[in-house]
């Protein structure tokens, strides 16, 4: 497993100091008898010792502070530089007590300021806000003392070199210590700005699931609606097709059987036969959602100027079709749907009216196309009817408005008992 960068500086935070202690004090005991006497050999190897003590102290109270609450070793100055909270007094006491060490030992030797340079590393670690640049300045007159030949300048050229080199330290120590500090705040506003990308993330992920949701929810019930569709088209097709070929063909066998002689009989037997082959073929094309076979090669006038006058054949009362305005092309479902309710109308004309005369008019009216049935038969009282335009059936009454709404059309009867009845069906030419 790779090492992240945390984990190195973490690393460094804990035993850099007794590494750079030790090179120093390795340096520093070579060069001893250039910069150092006996007594100051033995000053410097108390103030090692006592620095050693303050790193182990230092580390024992973090260990104890670790298993107290769980953090691990990541206090400030004990080993990591990703500090939980806020550092406290502990940590600035270790802070000024190893700088009070490391000047002392600078003083001795300048070689120590190899160990005093970790003053430039935590100093924002260790030390409360807004001390931090103190922290680096007095860690500044530690390295430029070193620098410009040992503590206490003895000389003006060396108190020169040391006020030169106190500069160049502080701005640099400082610079840095400024730009690591806009680094860090850029570094928490794009962890903040990640965090609460992963928040809008799980929010979206979770209106996408709520959304997946509810599109299948919709696509149910729109399978669930056409399936609805598909029965009523079907119910309404059977009955616009079967049912009034059935009836056609009951009607021409009962006339064949009271027929006075064979000819007449085998007449209506014929009739009878083509009329079951027609609704055959009605039926097949309605399973296939097919447009009527009346309007396969003829327009929507011509396929109702035929089948007004095959209705006229088969019952006998004086039928007249006429056709107004001028003749536009149809969409195929608006034509079919108004065949359909001139085959309903006079299927129903046929059943119930007991009429004499009656009469289709297709008329081309600008943006709208009506249909009108009409005849003299003993009409009907309207407000009698149950509705079942709205129970799904689609027969009837019923199944001509459904048809003629599905196009936004509308369907009106006007009739009364004993006076007749008159179907208009108007739909917009601009109907799909």
């Amino acid at each position: 497993m790779p090492v992240t960068v945390e984990e190195r500086w973490r690393q460094f935070f804990r035993w850099g100091p007794y590494g750079l202690l030790g090179i120093a004090a390795v340096i520093a005991g070579v060069s001893a008898d250039v910069f150092m006497d006996r007594t100051e050999r033995v000053a410097a190897g108390v103030l090692l010792a006592a620095v050693i003590l303050l790193h182990v102290v230092w580390d024992l109270r973090c260990r104890r502070v670790a298993a107290a609450t769980g953090w691990g070793l990541e206090q400030p100055g004990c080993g990591t530089v990703l500090v939980p909270g806020a550092p406290g007094p502990a940590s600035a006491t270790l802070f000024l007590v190893r700088a009070a060490l490391a000047f002392a030992l600078t003083w001795l030797s300048p070689f120590f300021s190899i160990y005093a340079c970790i003053g430039y590393f935590d100093a924002t670690h260790l030390l409360p806000r807004r001390l931090p640049r103190a922290g680096l300045l007095v860690t500044a007159v530690i390295m430029a003392g070193s620098q410009s030949g040992g503590l206490p300048p003895v000389s003006l050229v060396q108190w020169l070199a040391f006020g030169g080199l106190f500069a160049l330290n502080a701005g640099l120590a400082v610079g840095f210590s400024h730009l690591g500090t806009k680094d860090a705040e850029q570094a928490a506003e794009r962890a903040a700005t990640i965090a609460e990308l992963g928040r809008a993330n799980s929010r979206l992920e979770q209106a996408l699931a709520e959304n997946a949701a509810l599109q299948a929810q919709l696509l149910l019930q729109a399978r669930e609606a056409g399936v609805a569709d598909e029965r009523r088209r079907l119910a309404a097709e059977i009955h616009d097709t079967i049912a009034q070929g059935l009836t056609g063909v009951v009607t021409q066998l009962q006339a064949a059987s009271a027929a006075p002689d064979a000819e007449r009989a085998e007449a209506h037997l014929r009739r009878a036969a083509d009329l079951a082959r027609h609704s055959l073929g009605e039926a097949r094309r309605s399973v296939r959602n097919l447009g009527p076979v009346a309007l396969e090669h003829d327009s929507l006038p011509e396929a109702l100027r035929k089948t007004v006058a095959d209705w006229a054949d088969r019952t006998g009362v004086d039928t007249r079709f006429t056709v107004t305005g001028a003749e536009e092309p149809l969409h195929d479902e608006v034509a079919a749907t108004l065949l359909r309710i001139a085959q309903e109308a006079l299927s129903n004309a046929a059943r119930h009216s007991g009429a004499g005369r009656a009469g289709v008019t297709l008329s081309y009216m600008g943006d709208e196309i009506t249909l009108d049935v009409r005849d003299d038969g003993r009409g009907f009282d309207p407000l009698a009817l149950p509705d079942r335009s709205g129970d799904g059936g689609g027969f009837g009454l019923g199944g001509m408005r459904a048809r003629a709404a599905r196009l936004a059309g509308s369907v009106v009867v006007e009739t009364a008992p004993g006076e007749g009845t008159a179907i208009s069906a108007r739909v917009p030419l601009g109907a799909p």
